[in-house]
């Protein structure tokens, strides 16, 4: 298969940044489905038609876009898509039938499917004569469906957010945290949520704060409420129990031994309670949790914990993505960090990110960074050069 000249790999990536903006504009609001956006152009370059995925059950991206199309028909066109058709019968018919018999010549990818049973797209695509390109963007365009990839993998993705000062205290040295960012940033948390399956906290926060973790400033889809709660801490008139404010779920994640009158007495106010398998430290181990988050619809999940929840996700490998507020302002001393735990020693071993996009100065002056966590450096084995520079005979 012949390489696309930079001209055309170029128009490649602007038709796919474009799917991607059409997806985007409807995360949080087709889970369990991927967000999907697609574009088609005619032989002359131009786009003919667009389609989008808006809801669970609803036509996806391609048949969208397609219907726009007299006949559904669009005779040597190029498709963009930002996840590869899909091939197997769910709520709806396979998409890749329905693109191959549209008589388009070129279909470009810009992810494929990781769902066992799902893919095939691809294939059935290229054996009805169809010229396939994948990869377009996709680091992005996996980026944008973080969660259903990881899903895959038998965990939801976590996303670590954090609301701090410049010196990155999440609270005063007396516990104020309310508010240290402004109504735009508090805001732009609620989207996030929004935008996930399920919000987390430790059982902590939900003793100090009592917060309500609903996405209530843009009114939009309520996320469920997870709580990590090794002893069933919460109370029973705790804001985010589904009795108390939304009807979304509220799972507490608890030891095998915490006590069953608490339980009883949370169920009634609506929560579930999850028995789960514990660190030696009493730590509710998420490792063991995630396969039973995937199954209940859960592949996202915005992490709002305090300092010693961030630092476990950090520890583990569990932080996917990272989200920072950060006000322009300080309060110095002793005051509570957004990661805590023992903390490292050594900088090789530091926790390491790589920015996403630029930084964005939100109304009000609030500062807000995207990262994604970075594999831990390697140190190759020391040389006797080194060993001797360390320490000579």
């Amino acid at each position: 298969m012949s390489r696309p000249t930079a001209a055309q790999q170029e128009l490649d990536e602007k038709h796919i940044a474009r799917c991607l903006e059409l997806a985007l504009a409807y995360k949080g609001f087709t889970s369990p489905n991927p967000v999907v956006g697609c574009v088609i152009v005619d032989k002359k370059g131009e786009v003919i038609a667009e389609g989008v995925h808006k809801k669970a059950g609803g036509p996806h991206a391609e048949v969208d876009a397609l219907a726009k199309l007299s006949g559904a028909r669009a005779p040597g066109a190029t498709l963009y898509v930002n996840l590869e058709p899909c091939n197997h019968h769910g709520r709806t018919p396979p998409c890749a039938p329905a693109v191959a018999a549209s008589g388009v010549a070129r279909v470009v990818i810009g992810g494929e499917d990781p769902i066992p049973g799902h893919g095939g797209g691809l294939e059935a695509l290229r054996r009805r004569g169809v010229k396939v390109s994948t990869g377009v963007l996709r680091e992005a365009c996996v980026r944008a469906n973080r969660g259903f990839y990881q899903a895959a993998q038998g965990r939801p993705a976590y996303t670590l957010k954090a609301a701090m000062t410049l010196d990155g205290k999440i609270a005063t040295v007396s516990g104020q945290s309310k508010w240290i960012t402004g109504e735009y940033a508090r805001a732009d948390v609620h989207r996030l949520r929004q935008e996930h399956d399920a919000v987390l906290i430790g059982a902590e926060t939900a003793l100090r704060d009592d917060p309500w973790l609903t996405c209530r400033l843009v009114n939009g889809r309520h996320p469920v409420k997870i709580v990590l709660d090794g002893e069933l801490r919460t109370p029973v008139d705790a804001r985010l129990l589904p009795k108390k404010t939304s009807p979304a779920r509220a799972i507490l994640l608890c030891g095998k031994k915490a006590p069953a009158a608490r339980e009883k007495a949370l169920v009634k106010q609506g929560a579930e309670v999850w028995r789960c398998r514990t660190h030696a430290n009493g730590r509710i181990d998420l490792m063991s949790v995630g396969p039973d988050l995937v199954r209940a619809g859960i592949q996202s999940v915005l992490v709002e914990g305090g300092g010693e929840v961030h630092a476990y996700m950090m520890q583990h490998r569990l932080a996917d993505d990272l989200v920072l507020y950060i006000a322009p302002k300080a309060v110095g001393g002793p005051a509570k960090s957004w990661l805590g735990g023992k903390g490292l020693a050594h900088l090789p071993s530091a926790y390491r990110f790589a920015f996403v996009g630029d930084p964005v100065v939100l109304p009000g002056g609030d500062l807000r960074l995207v990262g994604e966590p970075l594999p831990p450096v390697t140190a190759p084995a020391p040389t006797w050069e080194d060993m001797l520079a360390i320490d000579p005979p």
